[in-house]
């Protein structure tokens, strides 16, 4: 209940909040991070590795790393490289990133090594969805997990130690074209759609810049007219994400958490005239069972006869009624009166809606 109260009453406070600036309420069209994804080895381990019986590709990848180097390695050989591990990479290659910079990596084993702790990345390049290198990673992991084992099989694990990052560990090789020096009009896209909120930003835009500056394309995307020099490009974004813009209000929506029992009820919510009573009802089964000892002259064999009880005990609960046009902030009171726990209400804001009271969407997660 407690978690119930706290949730609500944040909830009631967001009524209050101020104007939010336009970096916060939407991004620019073109502007946005890319996805990269390698492929390399991880050595330095201590006898941590991958068993190159189970994972052939880790063996294969090694040979033909050895045979750029001129090294032949016998074929059919049975090599057993304890401190090498196969590793997927993946990393995010920000916006504007310029060759020379520096990115983070993460890289995480793909066959069956126990441990990437103490390991180095040997040279791997990174490549967008089109095919290309964007970028080459190679470092010293931290590996933020371990593990223990003990002589008698006895084992600990603390986190995942097959997982591990190389801060800065990727070099940009290649910079990803962008929108954003093209055409003489900028689109901001809605982080949530809104055609309120579209409607207040175009306003705001308009009301500095003077009319016919932003139009609505939708309510999640707004085109703004922008100057074609990169540098008064530059000056004149600047102005306008930090232009200050009250949102609009969201859909009432009903939150329900099924597993963890949390429930958010978002500020418009209302419900129309109803009644709700709810009851506990107990079951309790107890079993007694009963000994059965035959006539010591009569013969038989003793057994146990089973003799369950079962009883009922319900609850009494105040019955509450909600009026036309209910808040949240009644809402709330009501069901503190009831002292409904989180499954309670739960059950009662499910059966409000199916009789059509509660005006939000229910969305149970």
């Amino acid at each position: 209940m407690k978690r119930i109260l706290l949730c609500l009453s944040l909830l009631l406070l967001s009524t209050l909040a101020q104007a939010e600036r336009l970096k916060d309420l939407a991004k620019i069209q073109g502007v946005r991070a890319n996805q990269l994804l390698g492929y390399g080895l991880v050595v330095g381990l201590n006898g941590t590795g991958d068993q190159t019986t189970q994972t052939p590709f880790t063996l294969q990848t090694f040979n033909n790393m050895m045979a750029q180097f001129g090294i032949k390695v016998p074929v059919g050989g049975s090599a057993q490289l304890k401190n090498v591990a196969a590793v997927a990479l993946y990393a995010d290659l920000p916006a504007f990133a310029k060759p020379g910079q520096s990115i983070d990596v993460t890289v995480n084993s793909i066959g069956n090594a126990k441990s990437l702790r103490g390991g180095s990345l040997l040279m791997a390049p990174l490549k967008g969805v089109d095919g290309n290198i964007y970028a080459i990673a190679q470092g010293s992991l931290v590996v933020g997990g371990f593990d223990a084992e003990g002589a008698d099989g006895s084992k600990i694990t603390v986190n995942v130690p097959s997982s591990g990052r190389i801060p800065n560990g990727a070099s940009v090789e290649r910079p990803v074209p962008s929108a954003f020096e093209q055409g003489n009009t900028l689109t901001l896209n809605l982080n949530r759609a809104d055609f309120t909120t579209a409607k207040r930003i175009v306003d705001k835009i308009n009301e500095l810049l003077g009319p016919g500056v932003a139009q609505a394309l939708d309510a999640g995307s707004v085109q703004v007219s922008a100057p074609l020099d990169p540098s008064q490009r530059v000056d004149y974004l600047s102005i306008l994400e930090n232009l200050e813009v009250e949102a609009g209000q969201a859909m009432a929506k009903v939150i329900i958490n099924a597993r963890t029992g949390t429930i958010v009820i978002g500020q418009n919510v209302r419900v129309q005239p109803a009644a709700v009573t709810h009851g506990s009802l107990t079951v309790t089964i107890t079993e007694e069972p009963i000994v059965s000892q035959p006539n010591a002259f009569g013969g038989g064999d003793t057994v146990v006869v089973p003799k369950s009880k079962v009883s009922a005990d319900q609850e009494l609960k105040p019955m509450f009624k909600f009026g036309p046009g209910t808040t949240l902030d009644e809402i709330v009171r009501a069901v503190n009166q009831v002292g409904a726990s989180p499954s309670d209400l739960m059950a009662i804001l499910e059966a409000l809606k199916q009789a059509g009271a509660l005006q939000a969407d229910l969305i149970v997660i």
